[in-house]
């Protein structure tokens, strides 16, 4: 079995699991309308290739997971202070980032972590120059400023680590931003 089959028998089986779970009842009947409406769902709504270079290593995955599970629940009660503190609402702002991922898959990985992250919400991401605008909660302060970038690059790093191959020798380093 090739490796496309063998990734569209796992999406076919996820989305029969999953409307299986939007029913609230596993049953048989629930289980093949699942597996049947997720074919049709794959037919008539294929999604585009997208390609998929180096590996997945382990440490720096655990570290990832670890690293943005704290930072979402730094951020949330960041938040929640935010909410029920005295003063007024914090100042926000949009904030470039441009980043050393290479790979489409980990560029909307990075994305996707930055979403998970309260206060933070990517506005805008150039795939030419991996670049992200992101919307930050909190940029009242140079330190809070600073923090945003230095989380990202720990979370960007863990990523390129996680997923991509190393680079090329001879690749320049990408220019870091300046608060």
């Amino acid at each position: 079995m090739s490796r496309e089959i063998a990734v569209r028998i796992g999406v076919l089986v996820w989305l029969a699991v999953v409307y299986t779970a939007l029913w609230g009842d596993v049953s048989v009947a629930n289980l093949l309308a699942g597996f049947a409406i997720g074919a049709v769902v794959m037919l008539t709504l294929p999604l585009p290739r997208v390609s998929v270079t180096g590996r997945v290593r382990l440490r720096p995955l655990l570290e990832l997971l670890v690293a943005g599970t704290y930072y979402a629940l730094e951020s949330s009660l960041q938040i929640a202070w935010f909410a029920i503190r005295p003063a007024g609402a914090p100042t926000s702002g949009v904030l470039r980032v441009r980043l050393a991922i290479r790979s489409d898959l980990v560029l909307v990985l990075c994305a996707d972590v930055l979403n998970l992250i309260p206060g933070t919400m990517v506005l805008e991401i150039d795939r030419t120059n991996p670049t992200v605008w992101v919307h930050v909660l909190n940029v009242g302060s140079d330190a809070a400023v600073a923090k945003f970038y230095r989380d990202t690059r720990r979370l960007e790093r863990l990523l390129i680590d996680s997923f991509e191959r190393p680079p090329d020798p001879g690749t320049p380093p990408i220019p870091e931003e300046r608060p």
